[in-house]
């Protein structure tokens, strides 16, 4: 047994390579899923229907879908409508347009449980739009949500698996690739199993970090 993990551990470079993609992956899709995700809650949060309406309908499908399905979709079927991407784009899409609904739903329900005593004399002083969400609604929302966020960046990194179906080097697809060619499923499995674990402790700990910032601030 331990002779199969000396052998993952000889295939390193592959290993640390997916990794390496992974991490990437999952950083970039996470940011930029936040990003559209806060746009999105302001659309969400928008008296106006005509901008409500179609951000709710986006929401749900995106929430109703399986993310395997989704990246099917990004990879396979967007071609046919003349939008052709690479794997690595294709997933860093597919991630980042998914999760971004789930997001801008977490910061809604957040936004929607914020007191009005500061958003109102944000308006008092003259804010408004944009400029309201980003300097009175946006930093108490992304304290109070980092906990439910941090889990969403968790799934991010969990989901970035799936994109070895469209043959993205990243750690799933490494490790498959490892025992394919020793033929050591147990161990570079598992090895997987502890490379993504120790991901998500990153992830946790940020997530601590943000909740002992945010208590200081109160």
């Amino acid at each position: 047994m331990m002779q199969d993990f000396a052998t993952v551990w000889s295939e390193r470079g592959l290993l640390f390579a997916g990794l390496g993609n992974t991490v990437l992956l999952s950083l970039l899709a996470a940011l930029a899923g936040l990003a559209l995700g806060a746009l999105l809650s302001t659309l969400l949060m928008s008296p106006k229907k005509a901008l409500a309406a179609p951000a709710k309908v986006f929401v749900d499908a995106a929430r109703c879908t399986p993310f395997l399905l989704f990246a099917y979709i990004v990879y396979y079927g967007l071609p046919s409508l003349g939008l052709q991407f690479d794997a690595w784009s294709a997933g860093l899409l597919a991630l980042t347009v998914y999760h971004a609904a789930y997001m801008a739903e977490i910061l809604r329900a957040a936004w929607a449980a914020q007191p009005r005593a500061p958003i109102e004399a944000g308006l008092a002083f003259g804010y408004s739009g944009f400029g309201l969400f980003r300097r009175v609604v946006l930093p108490p929302l992304a304290l109070s949500s980092a906990p439910v966020l941090g889990n969403q960046v968790i799934q991010i990194i969990k989901d970035s698996a799936f994109l070895t179906i469209i043959t993205l080097p990243e750690l799933t697809n490494a490790v498959n690739s490892i025992q394919s060619r020793h033929f050591i499923p147990f161990a570079a499995f598992v090895t997987a199993v502890l490379l993504y674990w120790a991901l998500c402790l990153v992830v946790e700990a940020g997530v601590s970090a943000v909740g002992r910032l945010a208590e200081a601030r109160r």
